[in-house]
């Protein structure tokens, strides 16, 4: 408290009269003061510990909802919460102070706090027009007075609007006049008569100017036209009328009529009223006739906002003279306002052993109106165990007064009526209610026998799944629910690893990332256990299904797509419309319509040529084939699931139109390798580097192995005339594993050489129309051969290659995979031989 200053006093008030209200504080403050500037220490002033201060939860009530003061429990101290502003506050009203309450609990007490505010210089007087017009006519009289505009200043006291000032003129002078409301009345004097012929316009400077320090003014410019001869002013009847009306009447209500009269003739005699109240509240309640002067009622009057309004009427005749005159309108009070019930403190729950006298909540009735219509009395029921103790200033006490029984009644409805003695009497009421404590003498019941909850694959683990309630009829802390897991299994894990539960609210959380191809459901019991003493429980069972989610693209079964060789269809170019060309197999570990195929051709050396089945995958002719169409066609198929968002594979089909096999050959030999690669093929594609890699050891062991072998042999083939024995060769068979019979069941293999054992050939031949070629990028030559082809002759070096081929061939195609990885090998291995 630095340049404010600080008046209080504690009043301790007598026990047996104010069973709740300790003492009260008065401090003085002044207005704008900052935020969190100290208005007083309550603690000190009132004698209280801080402790006292936290352990009592101390608070302030006001009656309303701004609070401009806030308590400071650490140190004890009042502090500005909100900039005050005494104008917005109380207007011109003196004192002006702001009431309000400090309660404590256990035990309850009050502390009435009063805070006044005292006004600053911080508003100058206003004019409410920045410029008066009148006319004046020059034959106006030594003495004619005509009546200014004030100013107002929402200051008050010596801060208020103290006195006017008229900058130096030879024709005019000021005059002002007390009112009994305390306000100054100013008229211009004329003290020399006009000359309109000398100056016809004369322009004034008035200057409003309050007491304050530093003093504040604001003007107004006064322009006066001066007009030829009236020389009689109106002149009321009387200088002031009286009228009253009872509040909330109609608008449009005749309140009175004011008359004044003027001795001059035509329109010199003529007069107008008009309302010259600079204060804008006046005017929106009042209105006047400008002809015959009858004053009506414009808005609503209310007796709770205002009891008196003074109404400044002026009369006009033409030549610009005016008189002035007061009315004053009384509002008459009625009984219009019901009692209103205020709760500073109330109790929800009281304990069932508690003895009589117990403060269960306190509360304060209020009644706006005046007399009687404002004597408010308060009551509640004979039946209930509680009473009602008063105090002055309409503060109320809801005390015990018997013993209490939960078993006998756990719940209390209390109302509180309060009546005012008008006539007719109104009254105001409000329902309490009041809980008394039990024991733990009920389990938790969750809402259904037993749940099932479903959540979506590849979730983020930590994810709710859904929540578990369970409600117990009990209180407080005997009603707390708490959720654990009861221990069990889930295909021999802990089911704590794949949910948990929130023990306060009850929500399942997801543990880990589920996987729908792995596991499709699950279950496992919750336990709900309140925190009574002892505490009682109750169990669910909860079953949890995983949704599948479109996380798998298809993969492609038929044709396999290799990087070092080029597989093709042929179709002959005799084959008809909807001739079978191939069948793209593919699959997708989903489920439902997430595994649900369809397959489209992307795009392709001839688009007009072929179409793709879109639930079977089969690719066929759409027209008939011509010898302009090329041999060599490479389609590209897309195959799509149905998920949302869908995924694809695509698969390059190659396929020659040819009627023979060495024109496909020759058509064939200078086709380039597919660069492309299936990004889903990458894993597997590692992990046949990984094995080829283990298997080219092998072979390189296997290869020493038969070099050892042939020299033995070659000693043998010396000895005996180069007569070899046949070696026979059976290529393996392949059938559709799965039945779907998307895929032929057998592939017969057959192995060719000739009489040049540097070139030779493999050919995959299909019982069905179609064939399949693989073809090496070295220079491949095939030569006319029968199934019963006659081994030749051959030379010590084509020996050596024969072994190297059948070797080969084996190895490769009976792991598709590293048929290309072969094929290098056993070129390497032929230049050297050769």
């Amino acid at each position: 408290m630095s340049d404010n200053t600080v008046v209080w006093q504690v009043l301790w008030s007598a026990l047996f009269l104010l069973p709740f209200v300790h003492g009260q504080v008065s401090y003085s403050i002044p207005e704008e003061m900052s935020k969190g500037s100290v208005v007083g220490n309550i603690a000190q002033d009132l004698g209280l510990d801080l402790k006292r201060l936290k352990s009592g939860k101390a608070r302030i009530y006001t009656e309303d909802s701004t609070q401009y003061i806030e308590l400071n429990k650490d140190r004890g101290l009042l502090l500005i919460r909100e900039r005050i502003d005494r104008e917005a506050l109380c207007g011109q009203r003196t004192p002006c102070a702001l009431h309000f309450q400090i309660i404590l609990e256990s035990p309850m007490e009050l502390y009435s706090i009063n805070v006044e505010i005292t006004d600053i210089n911080d508003n100058p007087p206003n004019f409410e027009k920045n410029d008066m017009k009148f006319k004046i006519s020059e034959s106006a009289v030594i003495g004619a007075k005509f009546v200014l505009g004030r100013a107002n200043d929402a200051d008050v006291g010596v801060n208020d609007l103290q006195s006017y000032l008229l900058n130096t003129n030879e024709n005019f002078a000021l005059k002002l006049k007390n009112q009994p409301d305390g306000q100054k009345h100013v008229e211009m004097v004329l003290q020399k008569p006009l000359d309109r012929e000398k100056e016809e316009t004369l322009s004034l400077i008035l200057t409003a100017v309050d007491g304050g320090d530093p003093q504040l003014s604001s003007t107004a410019q006064i322009f006066i036209t001066v007009l030829d001869a009236n020389d009689n002013a109106p002149v009321f009847t009387q200088p002031m009328y009286r009228a009253s009306v009872m509040e909330n009447v109609a608008k449009g209500t005749v309140l009175t009529s004011v008359s004044a009269s003027d001795a001059d003739k035509g329109s010199n005699g003529e007069i107008t009223y008009s309302i010259i109240n600079t204060m804008d509240e006046t005017r929106d309640m009042f209105e006047i006739d400008e002809k015959n002067g009858v004053l009506k009622l414009k808005g609503a009057v209310d007796f709770e906002k205002a009891r008196h309004y003074q109404i400044q009427v002026q009369a006009s005749d033409e030549g610009g003279l005016t008189d002035s005159c007061k009315v004053q309108i009384d509002v008459l009070d009625t009984n219009d306002n019901a009692p209103t019930i205020n709760i500073i403190s109330m109790s929800n729950v009281i304990a069932e052993d508690s003895k009589p006298g117990v403060v269960v909540g306190m509360f304060k009735v209020q009644d706006p109106d005046s007399g009687d219509d404002g004597r408010v009395e308060c009551l509640t029921k004979d039946s209930l165990p509680f009473t009602l103790k008063t105090t002055t200033n309409g503060f109320y006490s809801l005390v015990t007064d018997d013993e209490l029984d939960r078993e006998r009644n756990a719940v209390y409805n209390i109302t509180v009526t309060c009546n005012d003695a008008g006539i007719p009497s109104l009254s105001g009421s409000i329902s309490l209610s009041l809980q008394v404590s039990d024991v733990n003498d009920n389990a938790p019941k969750f809402e259904k026998s037993s749940y099932v909850a479903s959540i979506v694959e590849n979730n983020t683990p930590g994810i709710s799944v859904f929540r578990l309630l369970a409600k117990d009829a009990d209180w407080n802390q005997n009603a707390r629910v708490s959720y654990m897991l009861e221990d069990s299994t889930v295909n021999g894990v802990p089911v704590a690893s794949y949910v948990s539960v929130n023990a306060e609210s009850g929500v399942i959380n997801a543990v880990r990332s589920f996987d729908y191809e792995q596991i499709k459901s699950f279950q496992f019991r919750v336990k709900a256990q309140d925190g009574g003493s002892p505490p009682l429980s109750s169990n669910v069972s909860v079953v949890i299904s995983i949704q599948d989610q479109n996380d798998n693209a298809p993969q492609v079964l038929y044709p396999v797509q290799t990087s070092g060789s080029i597989v093709a269809e042929i179709v002959p170019r005799s084959a008809d419309i909807g001739y079978l060309v191939t069948k793209v197999v593919a699959v997708d570990v989903d489920s439902g319509q997430n595994a649900w195929l369809s397959y489209k051709l992307q795009k392709g050396s001839d688009r007009a040529l072929f179409e793709v089945g879109a639930q079977n995958g089969e690719i066929r002719t759409i027209r008939q084939v011509t010898d302009k169409d090329a041999v060599k066609q490479k389609l590209t198929v897309i195959v799509e699931d149905n998920g949302q968002p869908s995924r694809s594979a695509t698969v390059n089909v190659n396929v020659a139109l040819a009627d023979s096999f060495p024109e496909v050959l020759s058509d064939f030999s200078d086709f380039t390798h597919d660069k492309e690669y299936n990004d889903n093929l990458t894993f597997y594609l590692v992990l046949a580097l990984a094995v080829v890699s283990f298997l080219f050891i092998v072979s390189i062991i296997a290869i020493l192995s038969v070099k050892c072998y042939r020299r033995r042999r070659e000693r043998m083939f010396y000895k005996s005339n180069g007569n070899l024995p046949v070696i026979p060769y059976y290529p393996p068979l392949y059938a559709d594993v799965g039945g779907t019979g998307t895929l032929q069941h057998v592939y017969n293999y057959e192995h060719y050489r000739t009489t040049d054992s540097r070139k030779s050939d493999v050919k995959y031949v299909r019982p069905c129309n179609q064939s399949i070629i693989s073809l090496d990028n070295t220079d491949i030559q095939t030569l006319p051969h029968a199934h019963n082809e006659k081994l030749i002759e051959d030379t010590d070096d084509q020996v050596r290659v024969w072994e190297l081929n059948t070797y080969c061939t084996v190895l490769g195609y009976t792991i598709p995979y590293i048929t290309i990885c072969c094929v290098r090998l056993k070129l390497y291995l032929m230049k050297t031989v050769g």
